[in-house]
């Protein structure tokens, strides 16, 4: 190095831009830290229970799934994609917590008599979030032990209750943020997957999310699905 040149590579810069950031470098660390033992002390929260499938086939980060029939509790919200996810999962997050006609409680999975008496219902996995019209629908997966005729009434008239049939589904997976250009850029990838494997979209695309708002993005899991058929 010259003579009278300053070494602008490593500490000073490091250090500026923790300044910028007015987050103490510990702090960021401990944050990660204690995030990981959470996930490990508890596990996945949002993953206990999954939607049934099978894998037909497998390329990579792509997959053809043949899903069993499932019940979903969903609820329409209107906004930006990165907006209405939170508020679409605190509102369901209220009805398996409690909030419907029994009392009862849904444990949370990895998404009847008017008695005044408590009762959970599990929340099983993904999180799923897809467009309705100018709206975005908002849904948790319904553990398998509920029938239609079994679960609780929501007392929220925003929440309904929707059977699924079995279908042909077709999913790329990838790790990282929960961000509308992570998931465009992933739906253009899964397009291309379909088009090599003479597949077409027999619905709406779904972006689905399976861990809890705590988990470091490179430990998340998501996913955009769309249910889909041969062409001829």
């Amino acid at each position: 190095m010259a003579k009278g040149t300053k070494n602008c590579y490593h500490k000073p810069l490091r250090e500026k831009n923790m300044k910028e950031m007015k987050i103490p470098q510990k702090q960021i660390i401990t944050f990660l830290l204690l995030s990981v033992f959470f996930l490990s002390v508890t596990g996945n929260v949002m993953a206990t229970e999954e939607a049934k499938y099978a894998v037909l086939e497998k390329d990579g980060h792509f997959e053809l799934r043949q899903y069993e029939p499932f019940i979903v509790a969903e609820t329409l919200v209107e906004g930006d994609f990165d907006e209405v996810g939170n508020a679409g999962f605190r509102r369901l997050f209220r009805y398996i917590s409690g909030d419907n006609q029994t009392k009862k409680t849904i444990s949370m999975t990895a998404p009847v008599a008017q008695e005044m008496r408590s009762e959970k219902i599990s929340m099983t996995a993904p999180v799923t979030q897809q467009k309705e019209g100018k709206d975005w629908s908002i849904a948790f997966v319904m553990p398998a032990e509920y029938a239609m005729d079994s679960l609780p009434i929501p007392n929220d008239a925003k929440i309904t209750l929707r059977a699924i049939p079995a279908r042909l589904v077709a999913a790329v997976m990838y790790s990282g943020t929960w961000s509308e250009s992570r998931y465009e850029e992933h739906k253009a990838l899964l397009d291309q997957m379909m088009s090599k494997r003479r597949l077409k979209p027999a619905g709406e695309y779904i972006y689905a999310r399976y861990n809890p708002p705590f988990t470091p993005w490179f430990m998340r899991r998501n996913e955009v699905l769309v249910p889909v058929e041969r062409i001829q």
